[in-house]
C-alpha cells in the first residue's frame, strides 16, 4: 500500500515544482493531477524524443508517448520506487513503440536532424545536400541495426542514459548493454565511414 505523501521537514520551503519525482510519483498514484502534470512536463520531451527515434514519425510518436502517459495515469500503484520514475517511463514508452512498430508497416527512416533555416540553405546548397545525404545515410544504418542494439544505441547516445538506467530499461545487465552498444557503434562507423 502507498503511504499518503507529505513533504519532509526540509521540504517545507520548495515548491510543488521543485519536488522530487520520487514524491511527486507518490502523490500522483493517490489520485494528485497536478503532480502527474508537473512529471509529464519534466520527462515528456525526452520522451517525445525517444519515441520519435524508435517510430521514425511526429505523429506516430506523440500518440506513444500519449498512450505512455495515461497507462502511466491509469496503473501509479504499479510504479516500483525501486527504480527512478524517468526510467519507469522511458520502459512503457519504449513498450508501446514496440508495440506501435509490431502492428504497423515498416517505419520510414529517421528524421533525426533539425532542418536548416532557408538562408542557411539557399547560401551553402552542397553543404546542406551533403548533411542530408548523411543523415538519411545513418538512418538507413540505424535501421539495419538489430532492434536491441538500436535500442541501447538511442538510449545512450540520443537521450544520454547511463548503463544502468539502459540495463534496467531493457531489463538486461549492464555488461550485456556494453556489448550490445560495442557492436552498435562499431557498425554504425563502418556504415558511416564514407562520410567523414
Amino acid at each position: 500500500m502507498i503511504e499518503r505523501a507529505v513533504y519532509p521537514p526540509s521540504n517545507r520551503g520548495l515548491s510543488e515544482r521543485d519536488l522530487p519525482d520520487r514524491l511527486l510519483a507518490v502523490r500522483a498514484a493517490e489520485g494528485d493531477e497536478d503532480s502527474f502534470a508537473i512529471l509529464v512536463q519534466r520527462h515528456g520531451r525526452a520522451l517525445l524524443s525517444l519515441a520519435r527515434c524508435m517510430l521514425g514519425n511526429p505523429q506516430d510518436a506523440e500518440e506513444a508517448v500519449q498512450d505512455a502517459f495515461v497507462s502511466a495515469w491509469r496503473r501509479p500503484p504499479e510504479y516500483r520506487h525501486s527504480a527512478e520514475f524517468r526510467t519507469w517511463m522511458y520502459r512503457i514508452t519504449i513498450n508501446r513503440c514496440l508495440t506501435m512498430r509490431r502492428r504497423r508497416p515498416p517505419p520510414v527512416p529517421l528524421d533525426t536532424v533539425v532542418e536548416p533555416a532557408a538562408g542557411d540553405a539557399w547560401s551553402q546548397p552542397a553543404q546542406s545536400a551533403e548533411q542530408d545525404a548523411a543523415t538519411v545515410a545513418l538512418s538507413h544504418a540505424l535501421a539495419e541495426l538489430g532492434a536491441d542494439q538500436r535500442l541501447c544505441w538511442i538510449l545512450r547516445e540520443v537521450q544520454g542514459l547511463s548503463y544502468k538506467e539502459i540495463a534496467h530499461v531493457t531489463r538486461t545487465s549492464e555488461q550485456t548493454v556494453r556489448g550490445r552498444l560495442f557492436r552498435a557503434r562499431r557498425s554504425l562507423q563502418e556504415a558511416m565511414r564514407p562520410w567523414r
